[in-house]
């Protein structure tokens, strides 16, 4: 058995420290006592410990004594987190998708002799990781990922809850959207370019331009066309946008009564009671990937992945949760059954380049009811 170090409490940190705690030693960390209580209540065979990532001397002192780490704080403690545990010279599994470029981290961890396991989630992750499978095997010429978490009872007027922190999801619909078109970088707005699509088991579902491709754009720059668009219920994103256009996402501070705020601080304050997932909250996760490239004889491929994950209510783990946390759990077993050894910061994508890695983390996850369901279609040229 080996001593596993999770940090970061929440909702999927909490699904990875459980799941791992079946066949290792598990410490899950975080600053909030009640957070490490509730999890400790759910799985009483992990340890706890109170720890705030920002205390990079305790943070130091405490990393020493465990094989392999797992990083699951908020997106923006992720790189210099990251960057701390690579100092430490310890393996890695990275879920925070923070929005620095991780590879800026490649040389470090090569000179530490790391392993960094990056973005290792759903989306990105499971896409990346698909992505990097086919890239061995086809000439792809197009590559596409829809992917969004849903509740699934919906409640007017956003039909939305976030399975993460309402600032997360903001900054996502802020953020300029690039993708690849003809060869070329493309940068648009978030939410733009909206499209209904059918999906089996939930409807009509629209989807919108974000910045999700990340790593993938200089991986996998080869590739012509690549994109990644966000999944909500009709009528979302145009509602984001009134607010948006509106002045409610300013960053900039204004007088109200005498105090100053930013309208963002205040937007999200009413967001996060309107979008709070409840803990038992019924919820699910959909994502399609589609990519398109010639085989061996010049013939092309169309090969269509699909996932709907649902809630959990055995044991009460949300969709998000499992198919995130159990991909980067699936990574952790993988180091630590010696399949990926290499040196280096690693985007999933570059983990499905090994076919061994590729199927093991597929069957992990099916192993715990998380199916990609794959479809093809071969037109001859």
């Amino acid at each position: 058995m080996h001593k596993i170090l999770v940090l970061g409490a929440g909702m999927v940190g909490r699904a990875i420290a459980i799941d791992l705690a079946k066949n290792h030693v598990v410490t899950v960390t975080d600053k909030d006592a009640e957070r490490l209580e509730k999890v400790k209540t759910k799985c009483p065979s992990l340890s706890t410990l109170v720890l705030d990532v920002c205390d990079h001397p305790k943070l130091q002192a405490t990393l020493p004594s465990f094989d392999l780490v797992i990083c699951a704080v908020p997106g923006f403690l992720g790189f210099e987190t990251l960057k701390q545990i690579i100092e430490a010279k310890k393996n890695v599994v990275d879920i925070s998708f923070f929005p620095e470029n991780a590879i800026d981290l490649d040389a470090l961890a090569k000179s530490k002799g790391v392993t960094a396991i990056v973005d290792c989630g759903v989306a990105p992750g499971m896409d990346n990781l698909i992505l990097g499978y086919y890239n061995e095997k086809l000439k792809l010429t197009h590559f596409e990922c829809l992917v969004g978490g849903l509740p699934k009872i919906k409640k007017w007027p956003f039909n939305y809850k976030a399975p993460f922190s309402p600032i997360d999801v903001i900054e996502e619909y802020t953020r300029p959207a690039r993708y690849v078109e003809n060869g070329n970088i493309i940068t648009r707005d978030a939410l733009s370019d909206c499209e209904l699509i059918a999906f089996d088991m939930v409807g009509t579902l629209e989807s919108f331009n974000s910045d999700g491709l990340r790593s993938i754009l200089f991986t996998m720059s080869h590739i012509p066309n690549m994109k990644e668009k966000t999944l909500r219920y009709p009528g979302h994103a145009q509602l984001i946008k009134a607010l948006q256009e509106s002045g409610f996402f300013s960053k900039e501070n204004i007088i109200v009564n005498g105090q100053e705020v930013t309208p963002l601080e205040v937007t999200s304050k009413i967001l996060f009671d309107e979008w709070k997932l409840g803990e038992t909250e019924e919820e699910i996760t959909v994502m399609r990937v589609t990519l398109v490239g010639q085989d061996t004889n010049g013939d092309t491929v169309t090969i269509v992945y699909n996932l709907h994950a649902s809630y959990c209510l055995e044991t009460q783990t949300s969709s998000m949760a499992q198919s995130t946390g159990y991909t980067a759990a699936a990574a952790a077993n993988m180091l630590i059954d010696g399949l990926f050894n290499q040196k280096g910061v690693f985007p999933p994508e570059l983990i499905g380049k090994d076919e061994t890695c590729y199927h093991y983390i597929l069957n992990y996850l099916a192993e715990r009811n998380i199916h990609y369901r794959r479809t093809s279609t071969l037109k001859t040229n």
